[in-house]
């Protein structure tokens, strides 16, 4: 089962310190954030933790090679 591509640019945003948990789906309403839309498939979202604020390109693509972090694989698809 593949993921649906819920953009084919990165969310770059300054993130505060704390836990997160990136959509691997691709349907949450919350992108690129996990909003629960997952139920009764395959997909778990994955779970992050920032020390300090931080600037993060998080993937929209849900393909990218280094997990929630965009690595330019959507420029492919």
């Amino acid at each position: 089962m593949e993921p649906k591509i819920a953009d084919k640019k990165p969310a770059v945003l300054e993130l505060e310190p704390g836990t997160y948990y990136w959509c691997k789906c691709g349907k949450s309403a919350e992108q690129p954030f996990c909003d629960g839309s997952h139920e009764g498939s395959p997909f778990k979202p994955e779970k992050f933790h920032l020390d300090e604020k931080k600037s993060v390109a998080l993937c929209m693509c849900k393909h990218s090679h280094k997990g929630h972090l965009c690595d330019g694989t959507h420029r492919n698809i």
